[in-house]
């Protein structure tokens, strides 16, 4: 079963999400910032979160923002967690699906990601879904790339 999150749904969320953070290896940010965020995403008119398996076991968070290529939203499938228990049921790929049908339903031309290639089962779901970083106009492979900006006090 795959639903929309609502606001009740914020501790599910919140500890879905830090379970992903701390599947990176990361400590960081602590969990009341990882709250105050999911309230605020819940709460957000761009944003969906999309809650998988019974008991709840898996997530994804959609971002939506306007595209000028498209003149269109564009939804972003902005993180996308299953517990270790729920691997391998299918419940990823089903919450990938439900995300580019809730993407369809607000009007999105297209879907975008980013995934580790080192996480190959990843990369597998997402390519068996039909995503590709190739673009034919430039006969390459597009890149997402992230320069970070050092926090100021």
């Amino acid at each position: 079963m795959i639903r929309l999150a609502s606001p009740d749904d914020a501790d599910e969320v919140t500890r879905l999400l830090i379970a992903f953070r701390d599947w990176w290896g990361r400590d960081e940010p602590p969990q009341e910032s990882w709250r105050r965020g999911v309230s605020r995403l819940l709460d957000d008119e761009l944003t969906d979160v999309l809650l998988g398996g019974e008991p709840v076991a898996g997530v994804a968070v959609l971002r939506y923002r306007h595209s000028l290529w498209w003149d269109a939203l564009d939804c972003n499938l902005e993180d996308l967690y299953v517990e270790e228990s729920a691997r391998r049921s299918r419940l990823g790929e089903r919450l990938v699906v439900a995300a580019i049908e809730r993407a369809t339903q607000r009007g999105c031309y297209r879907v975008e990601l980013d995934v580790n290639e080192a996480n190959s089962p990843a990369v597998a779901l997402y390519e068996k879904l039909g995503f590709s970083s190739f673009s034919p106009e430039l006969g390459g492979h597009n890149r997402f790339m992230r320069h970070y900006i050092e926090r100021r006090a």
